[in-house]
């Protein structure tokens, strides 16, 4: 059963909130703790900074140190409670590790994601056996992963895009996150495969960036990132940039807008979806020609 509402969004909204309510009425973070006995600021300011998950009674409390009028205050007690989600969260995403989990609770309540990926198929959109082979490669470097509920996981997220109010998905994949490299065949045109299938979707898109397209300017991204956009138009939209260790949240307009203008030349010279789908289908048939065994695929944490 999918939420509302994303609840790692919903806490950057209420801490957004709460922080041009303090500033209204001129407190410090000080001067606010102070009047609710709270030992120290850090608990304020995680709350502010949407870092925690907040306690619903220690957000009246704060309504009530702001004097925020009915309508408002109701407005922000529901955003307080997608916000505080917990236990049943919990129990939705099962036994996902951390790094699943953030990309869990941001496709919760997405309406619109674009993914880029330079390398290799999002998680979304990966079979099986190709999301346990990027998994066992990722555990070459941590060795405390768990392979199989890793890959359970990432099953589990993908149910966001046939749920009965799916959101509108692109993916934009750099021709390479396409090539067979050290993939065992079969696997590959299993992968391939499924992609044809999935982009047959309505709320599906997959383009290929060829990779002798030129982006405007030439700029083509250097690593992977999904952008994400929310029903509440003031819920903030957000950027996921992945690294190989963790990935960085980016919430603020100045970039956020360059991210999304950066998907515009995406579109703008990605190959069409009709287009994409028919070479996707021509590579999972054509004959493979042997190769010299490659080295190990590069981990990834989607």
């Amino acid at each position: 059963m999918p939420l509302s509402a994303s609840p790692v969004i919903r806490r950057v909204r209420l801490g957004a909130e709460l922080r041009r309510l303090r500033h209204r009425e001129s407190l410090t973070l000080e001067q606010v703790c102070g009047r609710l006995g709270w030992a120290s600021t850090s608990k304020l300011s995680r709350i502010e900074l949407g870092q925690s998950r907040p306690d619903l009674a220690d957000v009246l409390d704060l309504l009530d140190v702001y004097a925020v009028p009915p309508g408002q205050r109701e407005a922000l007690i529901v955003i307080a409670r997608d916000a505080a989600t917990g236990r049943g969260w919990s129990k939705a995403l099962g036994e996902m590790g951390e790094r699943q989990r953030a990309y869990a609770e941001l496709e919760a309540g997405v309406a619109r994601l674009v993914e880029y990926q330079p390398a290799v198929v999002p998680g979304l959109l990966q079979t099986p056996a190709y999301a346990r082979l990027r998994v066992t490669a990722g555990a070459l470097l941590d060795d405390e992963v768990d392979v199989e509920a890793d890959v359970r996981a990432r099953l589990a997220r993908q149910e966001v895009l046939r749920r009965a109010d799916p959101p509108d998905y692109t993916a934009l994949l750099d021709e390479r996150a396409c090539d067979r490299g050290g993939t065992p065949v079969e696997v590959w045109r299993e992968q391939l495969r499924h992609l044809v299938a999935l982009a047959d979707r309505p709320n599906v898109t997959v383009r290929l960036v060829a990779r002798d397209a030129a982006p405007h300017g030439g700029i083509h991204p250097l690593t992977g990132f999904s952008h994400y956009a929310f029903p509440d138009p003031a819920d903030p939209r957000t950027v996921l940039v992945e690294t190989l260790t963790s990935d960085l949240r980016l919430v603020t307009d100045t970039e956020v807008t360059r991210y999304e203008r950066l998907v515009e030349w995406l579109l703008a010279v990605a190959l069409p979806a009709d287009e994409t789908a028919e070479l996707l289908a021509r590579w999972a048939e054509q004959p493979v020609v042997p190769r010299p065994r490659a080295a190990p695929d590069v981990p990834n944490g989607r």
